[in-house]
């Protein structure tokens, strides 16, 4: 094996790409280095290099396109430029609007004066001369676009494989913090965690591992951008796909997800088999199963309610832990009317009205908790949601009112401090002199003394 494909099959290894790409990436850049030294005005070059033998072929590429029009019928324009083909048929393949460029393309009458076999759309390949030597400013150029290239493929690369993982559940570690973002090293790639996708109140800290749901990965001019999240309902559900085995294998299926991040969630699960207990195959023998999950997401509570496909049933497990005495359906309005004993009505409720919201969100009906011995309703899953929408409103206005009082701070304290120093410098410098006219009087008196 040659030196040159040692060397080839090193960078592979630590870029993580494929041979042909490095292949063609040479390629590029032996075409821009003959170009730069031996090129012409219109021609097209493209090189072919064997590794193993370390030769390569120079050639003009041309694809052969319908002829012209005289030149009395092309539009006006300076010499050399580009003309736009007037009531000319399309080639296969060819775009509506295509501009001919005789640095890519030929006229079909001059490219039969070449290969008499040669149609419209097909490809010319014309060999050019092959040089041994380049000067300083091609192989510079060679460079740059090894460079380049090997760049643009690693990100390329890096994009098409973490695109695949879009909607999946993926370890990854802190690095770093950056304001209120947080990136992860995702190994080959660096996630991010933006404030709207972090758990409020959860403490990201420098080299913790933890798990992330990969939201969207999208391209940039600077690469991949992978967006993460720790709020989203999925990663819920990917957590209990990875720590239970019933649910990974199938035996027991999460039908609904209502979760509000780092504070609570509703989970319902189905069993397919009458010898499988959903809920306890979820929490575990001594609850070891859901508390690593519960680990896994920061400390969130979740409760896991069984499904049912009587929605009376489903309503009344969904508003556990508190016990109903009834539940009466609107089907029009797709409301519910649950009646608790009044000192069930704290659980029923929860704090800050969060239990009958997540109820909702779980079996998609609109609850009111009503109070069984006085008719009286105490609570609505729709002032519940409403009021959730308030404080989260509220603490986003505050964040930005935050932001704004840092971003204007940062801004002013330059002229505070240098008005300050204004200030004080006249002082300092005035003692200074002050000091220094009395240290030779000092010196003066010393030798008068002797």
């Amino acid at each position: 094996m040659s030196d040159i494909i040692s060397a080839i099959k090193q960078i592979c290894e630590e870029k993580g790409l494929s041979y042909e790409s490095v292949i063609a990436t040479i390629e590029s850049a032996l075409a821009a280095a003959y170009r730069k030294d031996y090129g012409e005005k219109n021609q097209n070059i493209r090189v072919e290099y064997d590794p193993a033998t370390n030769q390569s072929r120079v050639y003009d590429i041309k694809t052969v396109v319908e002829d012209l029009p005289p030149e009395e019928e092309r539009p006006e324009g300076e010499e050399g430029d580009e003309v736009v083909a007037e009531e000319v048929p399309l080639a296969e393949g060819e775009e509506e609007g295509h501009r001919f460029n005789p640095k890519n393309d030929i006229e079909i009458k001059d490219a039969l004066l070449i290969d008499p076999k040669l149609q419209i759309g097909d490809e010319l390949k014309q060999e050019l001369p092959t040089k041994d030597e380049y000067g300083r400013m091609a192989a510079q150029t060679a460079k740059q676009v090894i460079i380049q290239r090997l760049r643009e493929a690693e990100r390329d690369m890096v994009f098409g494989e973490f695109k695949d993982k879009e909607g999946e559940v993926v370890s990854g570690i802190i690095q770093r913090r950056e304001g209120r973002i947080v990136l992860v090293d995702l190994g080959k790639a660096t996630g991010v965690i933006l404030p709207e996708d972090q758990i409020r109140g959860e403490r990201y800290n420098h080299n913790d591992r933890i798990k992330v749901y990969v939201r969207e990965v999208r391209s940039t001019p600077k690469g991949p951008e992978i967006l993460l999240s720790r709020t989203s309902d999925e990663i819920l559900k990917k957590v209990f796909y990875l720590e239970i085995p019933e649910v990974a294998n199938g035996l027991i299926e999460i039908k609904a997800v209502a979760r509000e991040a780092g504070s609570r969630s509703k989970v319902a699960v189905e069993a397919y088999s009458e010898n499988i207990d959903p809920i306890g195959s979820c929490v575990g023998q001594r609850g070891s199963r859901i508390q690593t999950i519960i680990r896994e997401l920061g400390g969130e509570k979740i409760d896991i309610i069984e499904y049912s496909e009587n929605a009376s049933e489903f309503i009344a497990f969904a508003l556990s832990p508190a016990k109903i005495s009834s539940v009466v359906l609107n089907e029009e309005q797709k409301r519910a009317l649950v009646k608790v004993a009044e000192d069930q009505l704290s659980l029923a409720i929860g704090k800050s009205g969060q239990n009958v919201r997540l109820a909702a969100y779980l079996t998609g009906w609109k609850i009111d908790i009503v109070e069984a011995a006085t008719g009286q309703v105490k609570e609505s899953s729709e002032a519940a949601i409403a009021a959730a929408a308030q404080d989260e409103a509220a603490v986003a206005e505050t964040e930005l009112e935050e932001k704004a009082v840092m971003e204007a701070n940062s801004e002013t304290d330059e002229p505070v401090v240098a008005e300050a120093e204004a200030e004080i410098m006249p002082e300092i410098e005035g003692e200074v002199e002050a000091a220094a006219e009395k240290k030779p009087k000092a010196k003066r008196k010393s030798k008068k003394s002797e």
